[in-house]
């Protein structure tokens, strides 16, 4: 969980710092928070991280025959807290779990707003039998 949200941190930073660099050619600059007041960008992305992964559904048939894996999901967040533009970035391998993760994405609304496109990776791992 720590190492995904470290990930998504990351990647979040990287795609708002690209997003600036794009307007200015003088090399990459950090990152500049486009809303102000409020919780901050990392508690932001936190949340959308915690409410992508409540709105996953492990897909049964794939939970039935053991498959994991890790779909990096890209999209930008509308002022309604929407998800917009969903698409994958990285696949699965695994055409079930990529459509789940596209799916919890949207289903996850309203999130919070953050700036600029997100990548963010979903996981699917099986816990240990019970």
């Amino acid at each position: 969980m720590r190492r995904a949200l470290a990930l998504l941190i990351a990647l979040a930073w990287v795609g708002a710092a690209g997003s600036a660099s794009r307007a200015h050619t003088a090399g990459p600059r950090p990152a500049v928070d486009a809303v102000p007041r409020g919780p901050s960008l990392e508690e932001r992305l936190g949340e959308i991280q915690r409410r992508i992964e409540g709105a996953l559904v492990y897909p049964p048939i794939e939970r039935k025959r053991g498959v994991e894996g890790e779909t990096v999901v890209a999209f930008q967040i509308d002022g309604g807290g929407r998800a917009k533009a969903i698409e994958l970035a990285r696949s699965s391998g695994h055409p079930l779990l990529d459509r789940a993760a596209t799916r919890a994405v949207a289903d996850a609304a309203p999130l919070p707003y953050v700036y600029g496109r997100l990548e963010v990776p979903v996981r699917f791992e099986l816990g240990p039998a019970r």
